[in-house]
């Protein structure tokens, strides 16, 4: 990640009078280019880099510039440390390393902040799975997250359901956990096009190599996450149905649903209520079946009026409710 490798250039550059681009380079295991463009980034940030010109120039730090991690405020220590996201970091293999750095950082800390690593771990925790949920951790996570970091390609096998195992040579840009599910966004690394989204949970196998790939720098993982996830959550709403909901169901309409956007569009689109309070909305859905099994919950606070299919079903439910409790 860019800005671990803009701490490691510092860090290298004050344990050192000077060093070649070529050295930085092969310290960081980035290209040279690279290395010209971080130390414009930290320089226009304030630190005071200086480059050398000539066959024997290099970058060095002026004056003496140190950085010290007792500047932080305590706001910035306690935010520091939540950072860490522990079932996330021991999942990826990254726990032990993930320990040791806090360890250091606490040492560095001013004695008046000795207590932001606490204070921080008792003020939050993150819980990513949802309810009722047993998330399975992917055996070949670590594997993934070794590439990830490193910037190596991989070559996986990959299988999506009732669709046969097929090989993938990627780029492994980045690690998402969403809702207790694990995805890698990458590229593939021969066409070099676009980023795509893959489970990890479906990876059948991962070999990481021994070459890296130059990342994109306009690359923006929670940017194209957010994007690509809207695009998703809206591809799979193939279908509409008419319904008429209470303002009880309206209010729920938005949980049984699982998805605030269109319904929170549908509430926005539909006219004046009828006599009966109630409201007429057109709803995008997954497909009838899907439907049927969140609609059901709202029970008398919704009626679908179309398809006439889905109607039928709804009217069988309710006779059969009726017998039911008579």
């Amino acid at each position: 990640m860019r800005a671990a490798r803009l701490i490691k250039m510092v860090l290298l550059l004050q344990a050192r009078p000077a060093m070649t681009a070529a050295e930085l380079a092969r310290e960081l295991e980035v290209s040279e280019r690279t290395v010209t463009r971080d130390a414009q980034a930290l320089a226009e940030a304030g630190v005071p880099v200086y480059a050398d010109r000539g066959r024997a120039g290099g970058y060095r730090l002026v004056g003496g510039y140190r950085t010290r991690l007792t500047g932080l405020a305590r706001s910035e220590a306690e935010v520091l440390f939540l950072s860490g996201v522990p079932g996330a970091l021991r999942e990826m293999g990254l726990e032990d390393a993930a320990s040791a750095a806090r360890l250091k950082v606490s040492a560095a800390l001013l004695p008046s902040l000795k207590d932001a690593p606490s204070a921080a771990a008792q003020r939050f925790h993150l819980d990513a799975p949802g309810w009722w949920q047993e998330p399975e951790t992917p055996e070949l996570l670590p594997a993934v997250a070794e590439a990830v970091w490193d910037d190596r390609n991989v070559r996986v096998g990959y299988r999506r359901p009732d669709r046969p195992e097929v090989e993938r040579n990627l780029e492994p840009y980045g690690l998402v956990l969403k809702a207790g599910v694990w995805y890698l966004c990458a590229r593939p690394a021969e066409e070099r096009g676009d980023f795509r989204v893959y489970r990890l949970d479906r990876f059948t196998a991962v070999a990481v190599g021994e070459d890296r790939f130059v990342r994109d720098e306009g690359f923006d993982l929670p940017r194209f996450w957010e994007t690509r996830a809207e695009e998703f959550a809206r591809a799979v709403l193939r279908e509409t149905v008419v319904v008429r909901v209470s303002p009880a169901g309206a209010a729920l309409l938005p949980y049984a649903t699982g998805d605030r956007g269109p319904v929170r569009e549908a509430l926005e689109r539909a006219g004046e209520a009828d006599e009966d309070g109630r409201l007429t909305l057109t709803l995008p859905v997954e497909s009838q079946d899907v439907a049927y099994s969140q609609l059901l919950s709202l029970g008398p606070e919704l009626e679908v009026m179309e398809p006439a299919g889905l109607r039928a079903r709804f009217i069988e439910a309710a006779r059969g409710l009726s017998q039911l409790y008579a």
